[in-house]
């Protein structure tokens, strides 16, 4: 068995292409772009490859963007400001903060202070709780709606499919579980805490991997024929050159799993689309559309 390689940059070029015809067609009848403005607090250089990635797709789909730059040295009272002037901006129609912040900014108050309904990324406590009702209205984090929309490029008959999530997180791994539920899956999570881990992952026909730890599901750990979702991205150095890779070991999965993302050119790239079809989400939902 060979697994099929589920090319994230491809699917994300589609949905990127969508869009831009759906902003073309609204701007063709007079209206105004959708806008992103997106808030980097600090130098962080993996932030500033994200975010200046975010803004080239942008661009490349009609949406307007904002980068607002702020020093690292930034107090929560003036990020929070700032959030508050692009909440009252009603040609801001998403507003992104990009993480992690720094030390003396608490995330989650910089989340809660977001107008919910310019909440592209879906963290804010109003969207979470939309997404766990199973409304329309909610925005979905974008990493998990890009492992949905890859998960359906598939054509799998998901009702009744195991799907195992290692990892607990807001950003991930809890949406991700709650999409899989909406698609009438049977869910286990998995985490740090959890007893057999290699025995639960096995039992899974869908895994999804976002721990943050390089290479760390091997082929042990995955049923034949399994799909394979990576949603990690981690800088190694081996053989004295850094490269990057996720947290299944691709060489040893890859040859008996029948679906698998690469890292990178996987997850990655759908997630920035995803963030963009939430913007435009957002400008229709702003415009009664």
């Amino acid at each position: 068995m060979s697994a099929q390689l589920i090319d994230g940059k491809a699917l994300s070029q589609q949905l990127l292409l969508q869009i831009k015809q759906e902003v073309s067609a609204l701007t063709a009848q007079g209206q105004a772009a959708p806008c992103l403005a997106v808030v980097l607090v600090g130098e962080d250089p993996a932030s500033q490859v994200y975010v200046r990635n975010k803004l080239l797709q942008c661009e490349a789909a009609g949406i307007v963007s904002i980068e607002r730059k702020m020093d690292a040295s930034t107090s929560q009272a003036e990020l929070l400001q700032v959030i508050d002037e692009l909440n009252q901006d009603a040609s801001v129609h998403g507003i992104l903060v990009q993480l992690p912040l720094p030390a003396q900014i608490d995330p989650q108050a910089v989340i809660n202070a977001i107008d919910a309904s310019k909440d592209v990324d879906g963290f804010h406590p109003h969207n979470m709780g939309l997404l766990l009702a199973g409304s329309d209205e909610a925005f979905i984090p974008c990493t998990p709606l890009g492992c949905l929309l890859m998960l359906k490029h598939l054509e799998l008959d998901l009702a009744g499919k195991h799907v195992v999530v290692v990892g607990r997180s807001n950003i991930v791994g809890k949406p991700a579980a709650l999409l899989a539920l909406q698609q009438h899956c049977t869910v286990t999570m998995v985490h740090s805490r959890s007893n057999d881990i290699e025995v639960l992952c096995r039992q899974a026909d869908i895994l999804i991997v976002a721990v943050g730890r390089p290479e760390m599901v091997n082929a042990d750990w995955v049923k034949p024929g399994a799909v394979v979702l990576d949603v990690g991205i981690n800088r190694i150095e081996r053989d004295g050159k850094f490269k990057l890779v996720g947290d299944v070991d691709f060489a040893s999965v890859a040859p008996i799993a029948s679906a698998i993302t690469p890292v990178p050119g996987g997850v990655g790239p759908m997630t920035i689309a995803c963030l963009l079809r939430n913007t435009l989400q957002a400008y229709q939902q702003q415009n009664g559309e």
